[in-house]
């Protein structure tokens, strides 16, 4: 009797295999498969699913998510013919809004014709509510998660651009947190507010007696972030000789202490930010053209809060809610978000949530009212300013309203308004409590000299 060769398993029965979602989708976004995993989590039948575009299961949405500022994995695959990653946000089957990572690969035919595109679906740690900058939907900030979601899952070194306030620490959290590290260390360092040696200390690290006070070993923050991500906040003030050690950190892997022979090997991926010209500081002489281009690899345009101002509401409303009893004071009344959006935040999305955070104190249990916002430079178009409520006259507006706000005489003029108290000090000056401490203790440090 002649033995009879099993069945080969179906797409199916094959796809149905894998733990997590998986779908396959045609050239005009179909789709022909999906596994019992996707159906569920969309909360449609087998059945059901097949023959429908994928944007209106995951998106809720008729139109491509590309028309609406993401990436979208299906036209990059078919285009390059090459496998992507991307982050997105999708809705469940009850409408919840979820970021997943998406891991896109081209199905070929037998004459090697990318003919569909398999699709597995990986859920996302959220990050926390207060630590999220990417409140909002304009079309500003859509971009940005557009360029966020094609390089956090990769290695790729990033060079975040954007005025002071933007929330350029926020968005380095993001690109560590939606990352292949982010169970591991995530560490900051601000070059702005360090000395030449300090800085030089604390990144790369010294060996005992390498300098006056140095009484014992100390791993820099390179060490420290090994495996993690390192932000290096204000690189543009990275003094030229630091420069050159910084890019060979880049270019080999490994870093020497100071005052060390022994060069110590470290996997970190490196995000850098400023709010200074590069470019320019390049053509005069002032950063380093190579490390300007090793930085730049991936190049983000963080937009200020006036190139986005159809979220200032919506910000606003985020950050009452997530202040004490904030959220009492929602919704906002329209003559307050009508004067929020006639200012143009010369301290961006920082200066906003300082301004509302303090209006919520000041109206206490009643509704906010427009005098209890804090905006000290003049509305745009209206030729007129505001003095903050219970400030002496012109003193609060002289001081948010300086340029440089980490310099020695602002950071004490801030201390000395806010009575000595260091968070209200460090609101006031548009900055962060850690970077007015390490300030203080420069301060100190000089002072004991």
């Amino acid at each position: 009797m002649k033995k009879t060769s099993p069945l080969k398993p179906s797409c199916e029965q094959l796809i149905d295999m894998l733990p997590h979602p998986f779908v396959v989708i045609d050239r005009q976004y179909r789709i022909v498969a999906a596994n019992t995993q996707y159906c569920q989590r969309y909360g449609v039948g087998p059945e059901q699913i097949v023959g429908r575009r994928c944007h209106e299961v995951s998106h809720h949405s008729s139109e491509p998510c590309s028309r609406h500022g993401e990436h979208c994995p299906l036209e990059e695959v078919f285009r390059t013919e090459q496998p992507t990653q991307v982050i997105h946000v999708h809705y469940d089957y009850q409408g919840r809004e979820e970021r997943v990572q998406l891991s896109a690969s081209p199905i070929t035919d037998s004459d090697g014709n990318v003919c569909y595109m398999g699709e597995y679906v990986q859920d996302m740690l959220p990050l926390s509510d207060e630590d999220t900058p990417l409140v909002g939907r304009s079309s500003a900030i859509m971009r940005l998660v557009s360029m966020l979601q094609r390089v956090a899952p990769t290695q790729t070194t990033v060079l975040l651009l954007g005025e002071s306030g933007s929330g350029k620490e926020l968005v380095a959290k993001y690109l560590h947190h939606y990352s292949q590290r982010v169970g591991r260390p995530f560490v900051v360092v601000d070059c702005g507010v360090l000395g030449d040696t300090l800085i030089e200390s604390e990144l790369f690290g010294h060996e005992r007696g390498a300098f006056t006070g140095a009484n014992q070993r100390k791993k820099g923050l390179f060490e420290a972030a090994d495996g993690g991500t390192l932000l290096i906040d204000e690189v543009g003030e990275l003094p030229l000789v630091l420069q050159t050690k910084l890019l060979r950190v880049l270019e080999t892997g490994t870093v020497r202490r100071l005052g060390g022979t022994e060069y110590i090997r470290v996997d970190v991926r490196v995000i850098a930010a400023t709010n200074r010209d590069i470019r320019q500081m390049v053509d005069q002489g002032d950063f380093r053209e190579d490390l300007y281009y090793r930085l730049s690899a991936f190049p983000v345009q963080i937009p200020a809060l006036r190139e986005r101002k159809d979220d200032i509401a919506t910000l606003a409303a985020h950050f009452l809610i997530h202040s004490e009893h904030g959220d009492r004071h929602l919704p906002l009344g329209a003559d307050v978000i009508e004067a929020l959006l006639a200012y143009d935040y010369p301290g961006n999305v920082r200066e906003l949530r300082n301004i509302i955070e303090r209006a919520a104190i000041l109206a206490g249990n009643a509704p906010i009212q427009v005098q209890h916002l804090a905006l000290d430079a003049p509305c745009a178009g209206s030729g007129t300013s505001r003095q903050p409520v219970g400030s002496p006259p012109g003193a609060q507006a002289e001081l948010l309203s300086r340029r440089d706000r980490y310099s020695d005489q602002a950071i004490l003029q801030g201390l000395t308004q806010a009575g000595g108290h260091r968070q209200a000090a460090a609101q006031l000056l548009g900055i962060s409590e850690r970077t007015l401490y390490r300030r203080l203790a420069r301060l100190r440090m000089v002072a004991a000299d």
